[in-house]
């Protein structure tokens, strides 16, 4: 941890303007970064975010030191309360038993809190999470898709024109010995008219790659849709 002149950490017309400025700086970056994978929160929303957090901790500071007594992490408190909520308006649960924002939500806490951190003029903690978000939203992807990729389990939602199709699905999938943990059938969220929509989370065999058989899925007669979720 650094240390500053003492004004750095004081309530002052320098300090909030840095404190602030920071703020806005840190988040829009994670915020560009969210914007422009095209998620629900992005460079705005993540600015407001933060500088709205680091303005209720400075404000939380400047009544301690103003009254001389009161708890400086309580608005603070508040402020991780109420980001939670907002979160909850970027997750979404598909059609498809896809769920969509979670990490969209996860940012704009961790927003929150980065705003928090810099409110207090915790400076080098600032800093430090801002770069670790960043990483983890930009760069962390790839090597989660790497192993995913890795994975021998699978979920997919698939939609065919009839069950008897279906059935020829269910009966490729046993005969390469994959291991069923979940199913679920339905008509009504299946795009195609009269279309039958089932929804398979599995383990595939050794040997059998998620390309080849989600290929081998997309040529069986009768099949309308495939996507891997």
């Amino acid at each position: 941890m650094f240390y500053l002149p003492d004004f750095f950490y004081d309530i002052n017309l320098f300090s909030v303007s840095l404190r602030l400025l920071l703020a806005m700086i840190f988040s829009g970056i994670i915020g560009l970064e969210r914007g422009a994978n095209r998620h629900p929160a992005g460079f705005r929303t993540h600015i407001l975010v933060c500088v709205g957090a680091a303005l209720v901790m400075m404000t939380n500071q400047y009544l301690v030191e103003l009254f001389g007594s009161g708890d400086p992490a309580r608005l603070g408190a508040q402020v991780i309360t109420g980001v939670g909520f907002l979160g909850v308006g970027t997750i979404l649960v598909t059609g498809r038993h896809k769920i969509k924002g979670l990490t969209t939500a996860a940012g704009l806490w961790a927003s929150a809190c980065l705003g928090l951190a810099l409110g207090i003029g915790f400076y080098s903690g600032a800093v430090i999470a801002a770069m670790v978000i960043f990483a983890s939203l930009a760069l962390l992807p790839k090597v989660e898709n790497y192993f995913y990729r890795k994975s021998k389990v699978i979920d997919l939602y698939v939609e065919v024109d009839s069950i008897e199709h279906l059935k020829n699905i269910t009966r490729y999938i046993r005969s390469i010995d994959a291991s069923f943990y979940e199913t679920d059938l339905g008509h009504a969220s299946a795009i195609t008219s009269g279309g039958v929509s089932f929804h398979v989370s599995m383990r595939l065999p050794k040997d059998v790659s998620h390309e080849s058989f989600i290929e081998t899925i997309e040529n069986m007669d009768g099949v309308c849709l495939v996507e891997e979720i």
